[in-house]
């Protein structure tokens, strides 16, 4: 059941409250700023770059039940969720309960996120094309399935693990470490108590989201991100290190046999299940040589594909969302603008494993302007200084009338913006993305 709007938000302008503080959160709160119908935007906890567009509120994202009492108190609108772990940790139960229109799943739902081995066994249940797997909780059980299987294997923490829970072993030995790292050594802490196991898919990389408003969907324009940390598709596997869009290589018919394969027999098998979803639903697929199929589900704009699609679409984003939470999504509301996005992440020295804090940052200003972006994510202010503060540090974003262009943007700004240790690709959107996500 969709919550109820507070009473005299309907047609006209109100608040909204973005919970989070990446790069993904810093994107959303860019284009809901450019929305007719918003009054103003309040952000949960926000970065220094957000506080330029929105008011900040002192919550950090997990406090579900403070941001909850606050929306309400303060009459809020609506209320879009980024990140994953306030989902699973119920947020939306809690806003809906008090009757505060919000644009993301219930904890119910978003479990498709939230566990990995629950995610298999619904696209099993509902004949979703995907990998073949299995589930572990022990130890010796899982090293037998490896040591009897076709490599490469994927392994992968159940839980949520800053997308950093997945392990490609190409060897029975990389595997028998990597299940020995989450299941006995908890690399990944509670989040690696079961483990997932599944084939390695060979293909390119898609990234489609879907807004879902309990029935209906309407598909925003396709992405492609990076995973690994260098150049090539080497180095370990990362929260993700850029991203572009739109996809211009596909298939004619393929967006309609994601649709009908995978999207649309998620949502509706949620629905049946008593989980009905609402909110952005992100299908992370491999392009195999037997068509789509699914790796995972996201239950939350992706990081960094948002950076690249927000840019790329017209309307009233806020209007958009709010359709959502009101279950009257209108299946062929996208409003697309011409040309292309390339997001290009900068990383701080050590990341993924030890990212280091408090490198000074300059140059954002100037990279500002000529087709770029810049949204912050892992930054904060000392002394009047920006300085880094996580591992992804800052999304750079070019836009241009095709993908060249707009990696040339991006390439231009990324290269005026300095921090000691700076971390980046350099083939974001020249290069095939050849991983799982």
């Amino acid at each position: 059941m969709m919550p109820s709007i507070p009473a005299g938000a309907t047609g006209n302008p109100y608040s909204v409250l973005v919970v989070g503080s990446g790069a993904r959160e810093h994107a959303l709160v860019w284009a809901l700023s450019r929305s007719p119908s918003v009054s103003e935007i309040w952000a949960a906890p926000g970065n220094p770059g957000i506080a330029d567009l929105a008011h900040v509120v002192d919550f950090s994202a997990g406090d579900v039940e403070g941001i909850a009492v606050w929306a309400r108190a303060h009459d809020v609108g609506l209320v879009v969720v980024g990140p994953e772990a306030p989902l699973a940790l119920g947020l939306v139960d809690i806003l809906q309960a008090r009757g505060i229109a919000v644009f993301g799943p219930t904890r119910a739902a978003a479990e498709l996120e939230w566990s990995k081995a629950f995610a298999k066994d619904f696209m099993r249940r509902h004949g979703i094309p995907t990998a073949s797997f299995g589930v572990f909780t022990d130890l010796s059980a899982a090293l037998a399935f490896a040591r009897s299987a076709a490599y490469p294997l994927v392994i992968k923490a159940d839980g949520l693990a800053a997308g950093k829970g997945v392990l490609i072993c190409a060897t029975t030995g990389e595997a028998d470490t990597a299940i020995r790292s989450l299941l006995l050594d908890r690399a990944f802490g509670a989040a690696g108590e079961r483990i997932v196991i599944e084939t390695f898919l060979e293909g390119e990389e898609l990234s489609v989201i879907a807004l879902v408003d309990g029935e209906r969907i309407a598909i925003l324009p396709p992405a492609r991100d990076y995973k690994r940390l260098a150049d090539g598709n080497l180095g370990p596997n990362t929260g993700g290190m850029g991203s572009y869009a739109p996809v211009n290589d596909l298939d004619s018919d393929l967006l309609r046999t994601v649709r009908d394969t995978i999207l649309e027999p998620t949502v509706a098998g949620l629905r049946a299940e008593g989980r009905p979803y609402c909110g952005a639903l992100y299908a992370g697929l491999m392009l195999t040589r037997d068509g789509p199929m699914a790796l995972e589900f996201n239950c939350r704009f992706g990081d960094p594909e948002t950076q690249v699609i927000l840019p790329l679409l017209g309307g009233d984003l806020a209007a958009l969302l709010r359709s959502c939470a009101e279950g009257r999504l209108d299946p062929d509301s996208i409003a697309t603008l011409p040309g292309a996005a390339v997001c290009v992440v900068l990383a701080a020295a050590g990341y993924p494993s030890s990212p280091r804090s408090g490198d000074a940052i300059d140059g954002i200003v100037e990279a500002l302007g000529d087709g770029a972006l810049v949204f912050q994510a892992g930054t904060d202010v000392r002394d009047g200084q920006l300085v880094t503060a996580g591992g992804r540090v800052l999304s750079v974003v070019g836009r241009g009338s095709d993908l060249a262009q707009a990696a040339a943007h991006a390439y231009t700004a990324a290269g005026m913006i300095h921090f000691s240790g700076k971390l980046m690709r350099r083939d974001i959107a020249m290069t095939p993305a050849l991983h799982p996500a």
